[in-house]
């Protein structure tokens, strides 16, 4: 990830005028939304973004910042999407994944923003294995070190846990009823009934991986430590939390290794990011190659046109892989 793009400062300045209008715009209770009188969420990229739509529906007009396609990582701030987060009634983002979107919401001047990072507990996983104890580090979500390569930091990834990602959406929730309490029942009842469709996931994963031939995978990005915890699968990585960070060839050779070791039979890839290192691992180790996707966008070559129908297709995967009994 280039931490180095900046967003001009004439872009900043925009925003933060624009923001001022908007907060004065949403003082009075209940006096939200645009001309459609709709209230108005942006969301910084596809996880949050379909939090938001599910729990607002008709309520809610919903922008994402993260464009279908984009890695999240990557994300540069355009200035009309700046002066965008400035009108915002909320803004739901990710601290430290997107640090170009972490920099322009600080500057934004919104009233109702919600960092998902704040709504959950946020750990630290490695490429390799388990790597817990972060927890002490997750103080009201500030001082996450969402650091690259090998060693990891605090993971970003608790969508790919559906018991995490429904305490977001119930946070999520929340807020919506509070920026806008006219819809608060609605707000209410369509949150209760995502956090069973996730209970209701998160038992079909549990149910599903239950017993398997192996329970190690590799995969390119180190993205699914919060599912592998939960499911008390070992992920190893090819490379950090980071899709771009390149993998170390001793790092290889160790894979290499534990494929033998743990009978793995595939190493999967992302839709979003380059599969040329799961390619010349599963080359190297006689090994297959599929796909096991981090949610962080849905695009036309997705399995699945949401959350809901992309995670079953990883588990599919998971189970084909692992050897499900």
């Amino acid at each position: 990830m280039n931490v180095r793009r900046l967003i001009p400062t004439a872009a900043l300045a925009g925003a933060v005028a624009l923001g001022a209008t908007a907060l004065t715009s949403c003082s009075g209770a209940g006096a939200v939304g645009g001309e459609d009188g709709k209230l108005g969420v942006t969301a910084s990229f596809y996880p949050l973004q379909f939090v938001a739509e599910q729990i607002g529906k008709e309520h809610v007009k919903v922008d994402g910042l993260t464009k279908p396609g984009v890695e999240p990582h990557d994300l540069e701030i355009t200035p009309k999407q700046t002066a965008q987060l400035g009108e915002a009634d909320v803004v739901l983002y990710l601290k430290n994944l997107q640090p170009a979107v972490d920099k322009a919401v600080a500057q934004s001047g919104v009233k109702n923003i919600v960092d998902a990072a704040t709504l959950t507990e946020l750990e630290a996983h490695g490429a390799s294995g388990h790597d817990h104890g972060a927890e002490e580090a997750h103080a009201e979500g500030e001082g996450h070190d969402h650091s690259h390569g090998e060693g990891g930091g605090t993971d970003p990834h608790v969508w790919l846990d559906p018991v995490k990602y429904a305490e977001i959406a119930k946070g999520i929730g929340a807020a919506l009823e509070k920026a806008d309490p006219g819809h608060a029942a609605d707000y209410k009842k369509n949150t209760d009934e995502l956090v069973g469709k996730l209970a209701a996931l998160d038992t079909e994963f549990k149910d599903g991986l239950k017993n398997t031939a192996s329970r190690t995978f590799i995969t390119t990005h180190s993205a699914f430590g919060y599912l592998a915890e939960r499911y008390g699968l070992d992920q190893e990585g090819i490379s950090g939390v980071d899709p771009e960070s390149e993998p170390s060839p001793a790092r290889m050779k160790d894979l290499q290794a534990v494929a033998k070791k743990d009978n793995v039979t595939t190493v999967f890839f992302e839709t979003l990011a380059s599969d040329k290192t799961a390619k010349t691992l599963a080359t190297d180790t006689g090994l297959k190659t599929d796909v096991l996707d981090p949610l962080e966008g849905i695009t036309d070559t997705s399995q699945g046109a949401d959350y809901f129908e992309v995670m079953r297709s990883n588990l599919k995967n998971l189970q084909k892989a692992l050897g499900a009994k």
